[in-house]
Parts: structure tokens; sequence; C-alpha cells
């Protein structure tokens, strides 16, 4: 079995100038030169974002980028699978967790997206895009902050995006946890980059000393337990 990799990204080209999650991202492949598909799904496709993300990875010498888009479908079945399964990195952008998880089932790309966890390809992505490798997600899908319990479940607990970012997050999250709608998890904050080994996190780096990872936990008393795990700053 190869090893499996899952990174999640409190940021990256869409948010920051720098580029500096993505360098990370991307010295994790398993290739020098890796393959990456960006999946905009989350958005609805949209064309600007996809641009955005041509536009930032086109002229990158150590990665050949692609997009998928699932809304105006090129592939047939065959050919979408032998797309995905010929990648090394596969980026999934931010927009509706639910709306994702739903298309990508009607297209069976969440299988496809297993299969390839499973032969090593390095799965990322930023807000839904890393909600949805999770058992489950705090979201806004719905509208209201809430939590969402049928993600892929290639990692175990739980995620929550933009801890530190928008009002509310931190303490619905923890509400999620302490009642037990969400198992245990990760949350993060904008600026950071969490790397997780078959299952396991293996890597914290922030592009921000002040903005941390935590690991979030039910403490036995109908509260939580917030830690934050050390981290390396990029």
């Amino acid at each position: 079995m190869s090893e499996t990799q899952v990174a999640l990204l409190g940021g990256g080209f869409s948010t920051d100038d720098d580029g500096l999650l993505d360098d990370w991202m991307l010295g994790h492949a398993r290739t020098s030169r890796p393959r990456v598909c960006f999946l905009p799904t989350a958005s609805g496709d949209a064309a600007g974002y996809a641009e955005m993300f041509l536009t930032a990875f086109a002229p990158r010498r150590n990665c050949i980028p692609s997009v998928l888009s699932l809304f105006r479908r090129e592939f047939d079945d065959e050919a979408l699978r032998g797309h995905l399964l010929a990648q090394d990195v596969i980026y999934v952008g931010g927009g509706n967790t639910a709306n994702l998880l739903a298309v990508w089932r009607t297209h069976g790309v969440d299988r496809l997206l297993r299969e390839a966890y499973d032969r090593g390809t390095l799965l990322c992505g930023i807000s839904a895009g890393a909600n949805c490798w999770a058992q489950g997600s705090h979201t806004d899908s719905f509208g209201p902050l809430t939590f969402l319990s049928d993600g892929l479940g290639l990692l175990p607990g739980s995620v929550c995006p933009h801890y530190d970012s928008e009002p509310g997050r931190r303490p619905s999250y923890q509400r999620s946890v302490a009642t037990g709608a969400l198992p245990g998890g990760w949350a993060f904050e904008d600026g950071t980059g969490v790397l997780f080994t078959d299952g396991q996190v293996t890597e914290v780096v922030t592009r921000d000393p002040a903005a941390h990872v935590y690991r979030v936990e039910r403490d036995g008393a109908g509260g939580v337990r917030e830690r934050p795990l050390p981290s390396r700053l990029l």
C-alpha cells in the first residue's frame, strides 16, 4: 500500500500572494514535478476561480496543472477516472461543502478520489476543499454556521476552517464537538497548513507566527479541550 496524504490549507493561491502554503504543499507530492488537478466544484466551477488557479500554477516549472469541471463535464466515465488517477496532487477549492459532496457523489468522483488517495495521490484543499476529506466538518453551506456529518471520511474526526477569521466559527464548532454533533477534530486558522499521513498529523506549518492549528476534543464535563499544535514557520 502507498503512503496516504491529505493537506489542509488555511490559504493558498486564492488568498495569499507569497505562495508559501502552495510551495509547502507541492513539496510533499510524490514526484518533483507533480501533475496537479484543481477541482473548483464547490464554487460551481466558477470560471474566474479556475483562471486564478492556472494563473498561479501554470508559470511554475515544478508542476503540471489542469482543471477539472463537472458542471461542464468534458470526460466520459473512463476518461474521468483516467485523468484523476493520473494526478499526483488533487487540489480542491473553496465554496459550498454540501453542494461539493453532492456533485461528487452524483458523478462518482468520491469513489475515484478514494482510489487516488489509496494509490498515493496527495489530496489537499482550502475551506470546503479541506472540509470534504474528514468524517464531518463545520460549515456555512446551509447559511448559518452548523455541522455537516457526511464527509468522505478519509480523515478521522472533524475539520473546522477559518477558525479565527469568521465571526462565530470558534464557539459554534466547539458547541458541535461538545454536544457530540461532530467528533473531535482539527480547527485551523487562516495562514496555516496541516499534513496528515496515513490519517495522523505529521506536520503543521504557518505563514503567520500568530496563526495556529488546534486539536479540539470533548472534555467529559460538557465542554471541550482546545490544544494548539506545535508548528513550523514558513
